[in-house]
């Protein structure tokens, strides 16, 4: 170490710093490790014959400072610390409004555990940051070649499965509440050109002496400040030395810093990689790279370091690559910087290019770009690198220097306070002319009590909420959030249409009909008459699908529904697909058709492990509505029918019934036949539920509602079970081995008993009445009454009894009893019974008088007496008509008919004289209550 010392340009600043650790601490190796690495780890990295470019993301210095020196040096081979899988999406940055975000994308993997699907990692880029001036310059500039060196998308999650990375993004800590900062998603960030303190009680010391409240003010005044005019040796340096210095103090967290150490290592080794096989010079090269990275003390460092990093193959999961809209409130939510830190940067970077009058590089046909955009200029001859003697020692001055005080911009100042007053009335706020006074100065007074004579944005901002913010927030947005939109707001990016992946572009073309700005964010209403315009309709196939297979809100039907066997005649929607947009676009690393990708999830959904036959029977009836496809749906319905042989309860009963019944009804009216496979799983699900039907009855866990469905799927596909060649001794087997013992599941037993013959409706009556009569059974009466009332499921046939059985409960029981039943009896209705109720109120409507006068006089039929119209009948005793006797004239008169039939059956005979007849209809004496029922209907109230 010594020899290097020796000769280099930092021997000055060296001995300073070696003189101030003896005077600051008790001796000078307390402080002399730190300080003087801190020094040999700058004088390093600028003796590198590959230049070594630091940069902190999304800093404004940095940008300027990048676009100053590529027009000075004019590399010929730009590396870029990015991951190198990402290379070949660069060029379609062009298509779109930045923000945007380079993301790969692995649905399926192969090599890490399955939960971790799917895989994400974005990398964000805005026009205010060195990459993206390093980028538009090399891929505009004929000659220069890209190359990303960084470690691939798949490394990053291999290198997390061995332990040596966090799979959760930083906490964003203060980050904006608003829903672009969801963005990115779950996606693990790339923290290219992340520079912030790890050390704790660093980050605390130097906001407290800084006076400021959170690390990004910190950066924006005591280092792009001071950067934003100063020339490239120094800029350099002083990144060097900032990340030097926050490595050397980052707390001892071996993980990372064996991650950190790594990436490096694999960048400097695909680097010596590139320039080896394409003869490049070094001295004709720029390496961009964080300033954390910059000062690195591997052995692999430089263009001659060791190369003992052997780089591990990739996994066998499948990538796919694209680019998603960014905004920046979601790139402070990754990288943990404040609220409105972005937009401040973006700001500057504007006031920066005029101040500076710096060229920036911008992609040709760049979206937001001045459209006269001029030509890339002549590549030129790249200068020399600076040779190593003539290094000269920036640091030392810019360390003694005095913080350099900008004046105070009054105008500028004026229009902030101006523009907040603005704002702030536009949302709500009681805000004057005054406030816009009281804003102005107070700025100015927290500058000063922060030793600033020039407020800061964050200065305007504390000022504002001073001076505005009340003791509530009268609208939708508060005074901190409004500055941050006077300040550049939260810019969101687009992917354009040519950058989009072929599913997208294609959703685009298919919704064309419709005439809608699709990219547009914000929510648009489209009106589709099928009626009118039938070629509408397949716009309406193209939104269902996407309304089944993205977030809610991207698509959402607001007039009409798609059912089965049912023809849409007009449909409203509400669309939202600009601001989905990273939905739409993920849906394209799946497949290259809406169609591909839907049949693709409803296999994985059916083929799920987890899979239960309800849910199967969900994907086959979606692969008919959606889809179409009897092909589908075929193989569909055979999973359905393996995943029910093998499930041993009847959880999923009631959704399999709701379902086989639609889907029975579907076919029976638009197929010849029914298919082979829901022959097959109506057979085979007789079968299993008879099995299945005495474990229910007893069984604690089983609910009444599911044992009701499964006994609900026996009677209705009974007809059709047994035309299979089911035999029905399955199901009266299955009903002599159930006996039930919870009060709910014995009466639906008691019910399905009617149902087979097994018990009569007067034995029914007469067991609720002897329920009923039972003082010991009383309090349990309506969990009988809740199991007759799922019985109608099965039975619908006994709807009246149950109108019977409700009204006796009414009649009958104790207030006690009654009234804690009833919340029971509505949550019963609404939740499990939504169907049962039209019939029980058509079938109570049927029994109960139409007229409030009719009640009083009105006796329920149950009630009524079996010699009821008596008086009736003996006053019509002696008034009957005489009869034409009992035996039939008619046959009498014409036997033709009858030797006819004879004949055909093989029958003879001759015809013999009947007896005379008794006058009157014997029949109707015998049993005159209709005749009677009749006179009283005829003959009116």
């Amino acid at each position: 170490m010594s020899a290097v010392r020796e000769g280099t340009a930092f021997e000055a600043l060296r001995t300073q710093l070696q003189e101030a650790a003896t005077s600051l601490a008790d001796g000078p190796e307390a402080l002399e490790g730190i300080l003087l690495g801190i020094v040999d780890d700058v004088d390093r990295a600028v003796r590198e014959p590959l230049e070594i470019f630091p940069v902190c993301h999304h800093s404004p210095a940095s940008a300027i400072a990048m676009a100053r020196r590529l027009r000075e040096k004019r590399p010929k081979v730009v590396y870029l610390e990015l991951c190198e899988d990402m290379a070949p999406l660069l060029s379609e940055l062009r298509n779109c409004r930045l923000p945007v975000a380079v993301q790969a994308f692995a649905s399926e993997v192969d090599g890490f555990p399955a939960d971790w699907a799917p895989l994400s990692v974005v990398a964000p880029i805005t026009e205010a940051s060195a990459e993206y001036q390093a980028i538009a310059y090399a891929l505009d500039t004929p000659g220069v070649e890209l190359v990303l060196v960084d470690r691939s998308s798949d490394h990053v999650f291999q290198w997390q499965a061995t332990g040596t990375e966090s799979a959760e993004p930083e906490d964003p800590g203060t980050g904006p509440a608003e829903e672009e900062a969801g963005l990115h998603g779950d996606a693990v960030g790339v923290e290219i050109g992340d520079l912030r303190p790890r050390f704790a009680e660093l980050e605390e010391h130097l906001l407290r002496h800084g006076r400021v409240r959170h690390w990004s003010e910190w950066w924006h005044q005591y280092v792009e400040l001071p950067l934003g005019d100063s020339d490239h040796d120094t800029y350099r340096q002083v990144m060097l030395l900032i990340g030097s210095l926050f490595r050397r103090l980052a707390p001892g967290d071996e993980d990372r810093v064996r991650v950190d150490e790594d990436r490096e290592r694999y960048m400097w080794t695909r680097m010596r990689e590139h320039l080896a096989a394409s003869g490049s010079d070094p001295g004709d090269c720029l390496y961009v790279c964080g300033a954390f990275h910059a000062a690195s003390r591997v052995a692999e460092f430089g263009v001659d370091g060791a190369d003992t990093f052997a780089i591990s193959p990739p996994s066998a999961s499948v990538w796919q690559h694209g680019l998603i809209p960014s905004s920046h409130a979601a790139i402070e939510a990754q990288f943990g910087l404040a609220a409105g830190s972005v937009s401040i940067a973006a700001t500057q970077w504007a006031k920066n290019l005029k101040r500076t009058r710096v060229q920036p590089f911008r992609l040709v046909g760049q979206a937001g770009a001045k459209k006269a955009a001029a030509k890339p200029a002549k590549a030129a001859v790249p200068a020399l690198p600076e040779a190593p003697d003539t290094l000269s020692d920036r640091l030392s001055g810019f360390l003694r220097r005095a913080p350099v005080l900008d004046p105070l911009d009054e105008a500028e100042l004026l229009g902030w306070s101006v523009e907040i007053v603005r704002a702030a009335r536009r949302n709500g706020y009681l805000a004057s002319t005054a406030d816009a006074i009281a804003v102005f100065e107070t700025s100015i007074l927290l500058a000063g009590m922060r030793d600033r004579a020039r407020p800061t944005p964050y200065d305007f901002q504390d000022a504002a909420i001073t001076c505005i913010e009340k003791d509530k927030v009268p609208g939708r947005r508060d005074v901190r959030r409004i500055v941050e939109i006077m300040m550049g707001g939260d810019r969101i990016g687009q992917v354009g249409y040519d950058a989009l992946p072929p599913l997208a572009r294609d959703v685009h073309d298919r919704l064309a009909p419709l005439n809608l700005k699709l990219q547009q964010r914000g929510v648009q209403r489209a009106l589709l008459d099928m009626a009118a315009n039938p070629e509408l309709g397949r716009c309406s196939d193209v939104l269902w699908m996407l309304r089944h297979l993205l977030p809610w809100g991207a698509a959402r039907a607001i007039m009409g529904e798609r059912r089965l066997g049912e023809q849409p005649i007009q449909e409203s929607w509400d669309l939202a697909l600009g601001t989905h947009q990273r939905a739409l676009i993920e849906l394209g690393y799946e497949g290259v058709s809406i169609e591909q990708v839907l049949e693709q999830r409803l296999r994985r959904r059916a083929y799920d492990p987890q899979a239960t036959a309800a849910v199967v029977l969900e994907a086959v009836e979606d692969a008919t509505l959606y889809l179409r496809s009897r092909r589908l749906a075929d193989e569909l319905g055979t999973r359905a029918l393996e995943v029910l042989a093998t499930e041993r309860g009847v959880d999923g009963a009631p959704e399999v019934l709701r379902r086989v019944r639609r889907l029975l009804a579907y076919y029976r009216t638009s197929e010849p036949v029914l298919p082979p496979w829901i022959e097959s799983f109506v057979k085979t699900g007789y079968a299993h539920y008879c099995t299945l039907l005495p474990t229910a009855f007893t069984d604690e866990d089983a609910t009444v509602r599911q044992v009701a469905a499964t006994l609900g799927f026996l009677f209705s596909m009974e007809s059709l079970a047994l035309s299979l060649g089911c035999d029905r001794t399955q199901l009266e087997l299955a009903f002599a081995q159930s006996h039930p013992r919870e009060p709910a599941k014995l009466a639906l037993l008691w019910a399905a008993q009617v149902q087979l013959g097994q018990l009569s409706r007067a034995q029914l009556r007469a067991r609720c009445d002897e329920l009923l009569g039972n003082p010991l059974v009383v309090p349990a009466y309506p969990r009988y009454l809740s199991g007759f009332l799922h019985a109608l499921e099965p039975v619908p046939q006994l709807a009246d009894f149950v109108v019977e059985a409700v009204s006796n409960a009414f009649a009958r029981l104790p207030d006690p009893v009654l009234l804690p039943w009833l919340p029971t009896l509505i949550s019963t209705l609404r939740s499990d019974g939504a169907d049962l109720a039209p019939l029980l109120i058509r079938e109570a409507g049927r029994i109960f008088p139409g007229r409030l006068a009719a009640l009083d006089a009105w006796v329920p039929p149950w009630r009524e007496s079996p010699d009821a119209g008596a008086t009736h009948r003996s006053a019509r005793t002696d008034g009957g008509g005489a009869g034409t006797g009992t035996g039939a004239a008619l046959l009498a008169a014409y036997p033709g008919a009858c030797d006819a039939v004879a004949g055909l059956l093989g029958y003879g005979g001759e015809w013999t004289r009947a007896a005379p007849v008794p006058p009157g209809a014997v029949l109707t004496g015998r049993h005159p209550d209709t005749a009677v029922a009749l006179e009283v209907l005829l003959a009116g109230p």
